[in-house]
């Protein structure tokens, strides 16, 4: 799998996009520009040809901060909205390696504690009092 990974880099995001572009239509040059064509809207196969530009630029920008270090900012952002427990089971769920899911349930273990104050146990008596008639 590290091997095909390596291989494809080396054609680079846009590169990708037409190599899997070329496999689905079975080599056929018609239904890569008519993808292109559709992709680019109403800029036509020039659009297109830029979004494959626009994707090499935000591959870049992704591969020069990492992919470790977005997951951790957008998990930090959504721990501020959603709960712990929700958040944990997500990243359990995605498609990425093991190591990669623990340093994401690791940070936000380590966030929810800034957040959280020290949680304590508090023992709350419950006291049901009934309507009584009082007597003169």
């Amino acid at each position: 799998m590290d091997g095909i990974v390596k291989q494809l880099a080396g054609f680079g995001l846009p590169g990708s996009i037409l190599l899997i572009l070329g496999f689905a239509s079975a080599g056929s040059n018609a239904a890569i520009v008519a993808v292109l064509t559709a992709a680019g809207g109403p800029f036509g196969i020039l659009g297109g040809i830029g979004l494959l530009g626009l994707t090499k630029v935000i591959g870049d920008l992704i591969a020069d901060y990492g992919i470790e270090g977005i997951l951790k900012a957008v998990y930090s952002e959504r721990s501020k909205t959603e709960t712990l427990r929700s958040l944990l089971y997500e990243i359990q769920d995605l498609p990425i390696c093991q190591e990669l899911k623990i340093k994401l349930q690791n940070h936000l273990k380590s966030e929810s504690k800034k957040y959280l104050p020290s949680l304590r146990t508090v023992n709350i008596s419950f006291v049901k009092i009934e309507n009584s008639q009082i007597l003169d």
